[in-house]
């Protein structure tokens, strides 16, 4: 409006011929078109000042209002307005991503996301931090060089798909079960990988297998060779009480010693059927707060002559004399006994034997006790069966001593695991 009135003005001299008005008002026109572009320039400025802001998510910016311009109070507080808004959904954006991380820390499964076109890894958790023992990934690739197999087993899961690996952790092998799942936002593809501990799921699920096939063997056995061992019994003492005459002596003799071997090895297999029985007899631990260092020097004190006697050197390491275990103290004597003969077998013909008893508290909270020896070690393709029920590396060996120390420990509910080098020797741990 204030251009148009002098622009009307002079146009109206211009026809009347009144130039003498002109320069004046010309000098209003230019003086009113230079202040119009100074306020659109301001404007632009403005503008383009809040743009950069939301370029950069700077939203902390505010415009002052109250002192501003009258053409640019409106505009200022629009931008303040939208500013507000974008500040709102940026802090709801960031609570909700810390209320996600949080929850995604506190679980123990593992988490993996990485970007699938160039593998760079965009989060891992502190589960999966803990479990593979790594403070940092930077690609899925730099994970071959600590674990191929892990990482063959990682890139060639598909959406969708699981299975199960195994990891290296310290001391332990863990079996993990590995689940994949895709997403896309905008040109970018990643893939996200859960790592759930099944450890202690497979163990249970195993031990009552064998439990429920124990049950049925045993039984089966038991019930089949009873009737023969009895009858056996019976027919040695008729053919006893039978006169042998001259001709037919070798016959009886052989009758005799025929059912004495039947019923010898049916009382055997009666007692190996026993003892198997033993593996789903276990009694429930009578649970009680029991101190390791007290535990440990008993069964120094009760092996160590023996091993004396066969040149094997104990040696005793505790790390805290303060630490307590919840457990059976007959049950975990009982155990440490049997791993410590276990590893006396294995020293065997051994160059400078010696087996190490050890208990200290580990990164997780837990005690773990080890018994270590320098003997022959286990074989790779043995690893998997040495807690298998009925196997067993040694000839007079019946294959129920591990798998009952296994058991019981996990109704300590606790683990074991063991960590072998062929030719070296080999370590088992207990964590409580």
């Amino acid at each position: 409006m204030l251009l148009f009135i002098p622009l009307t003005a002079a146009s109206y001299c211009l026809v009347q011929g009144w130039f003498s008005w002109l320069i004046p008002l010309s000098m209003l026109i230019i003086y009113l078109a230079i202040e119009s572009y100074r306020s659109q320039l301001k404007m632009y400025r403005e503008f383009e000042h809040f743009v950069e802001s939301i370029r950069y998510q700077d939203f902390s910016l505010h415009f002052e209002v109250k002192h501003a311009p009258t053409e640019l109070k409106a505009l200022r507080k629009g931008f303040n307005d939208i500013n507000a808004a974008f500040k709102q959904i940026s802090r709801e954006k960031e609570t909700q991503y810390q209320y996600l991380k949080k929850i995604l820390e506190l679980i123990d499964t593992g988490i993996l996301s990485y970007q699938t076109t160039n593998g760079e890894v965009i989060w891992m958790n502190e589960s999966l931090k803990e479990m593979l023992q790594i403070p940092y990934l930077k690609t899925i690739a730099s994970l071959a060089q600590r674990d191929e197999k892990l990482h063959q087993e990682i890139i060639s899961l598909k959406s969708g798909e699981s299975k199960i690996a195994g990891i290296q952790n310290g001391d332990q092998t863990l079996k993990v079960l590995l689940s994949a799942t895709a997403f896309q936002t905008g040109a970018l593809k990643f893939q996200v990988i859960a790592f759930q501990n099944i450890n202690e799921v497979l163990d249970e699920t195993e031990a009552k297998a064998w439990q429920k096939l124990l049950g049925v063997l045993t039984h089966e056995l038991m019930n089949s060779i009873a009737p023969i061992s009895s009858l056996a019994g019976t027919l040695k003492s008729r053919l006893s009480a039978l006169e042998r005459t001259a001709p037919y002596t070798a016959i009886f003799e052989d009758l005799e010693m025929g059912i004495e071997t039947i019923q010898r090895r049916s009382q055997g297999l009666l007692r190996f059927a026993e003892t198997y029985r033993n593996l789903n007899k276990t009694t429930a631990p009578v649970m009680e707060q029991v101190q390791v260092r007290p535990l440990l020097e008993n069964i120094y004190q009760l092996m160590h002559p023996t091993l004396l006697q066969k040149n094997i050197e104990l040696e005793l390491i505790l790390a805290d004399a303060r630490l307590l275990i919840k457990a059976d103290h007959a049950l975990m004597e009982q155990v440490l006994i049997n791993l410590l003969l276990n590893a006396v077998d294995a020293l065997k013909g051994k160059a400078n034997p010696k087996i190490i008893l050890s208990a200290e508290n580990n990164e997780k909270g837990k005690v773990a006790i080890k018994v270590t020896d320098n003997g022959c070690g286990i074989s790779p393709e043995m690893t998997d069966s040495i807690f298998v029920p009925f196997f067993s590396t040694k000839k007079s060996g019946g294959g129920i001593g591990l798998p009952l120390c296994k058991q019981i420990i996990m109704l300590h509910h606790g683990q074991i695991q063991f960590h072998s080098v062929e030719g070296l020797g080999s370590s088992f741990i207990i964590y409580l």
